[in-house]
C-alpha cells in the first residue's frame, strides 16, 4: 500500500488530498477502516482523560 499527496500545498491543510493505492482496493479499505477504528478510539480516549481532570 502506498501513500501520497495528490494535491500537496504548504501551509493550506483544508486543501491537502490524500491517495492511497495498493494492489488490493479491499486491502486499502480493511487498512484505512483500521486507522479510522483507531483516531475514533484515541480521540474517546482524550475525552474520558479530559473528564477526569475537569473533575
Amino acid at each position: 500500500m502506498s501513500f501520497s499527496f495528490t494535491n500537496p500545498t504548504p501551509n493550506h491543510d483544508d486543501d491537502r488530498s490524500f491517495s492511497f493505492t495498493g494492489p488490493d482496493p479491499a486491502t486499502v479499505d480493511e487498512h484505512l477502516q483500521t486507522i479510522a477504528d483507531m483516531a475514533h478510539e484515541i480521540l474517546r480516549l482524550v475525552a474520558e482523560l479530559r473528564r477526569q481532570t475537569n473533575t
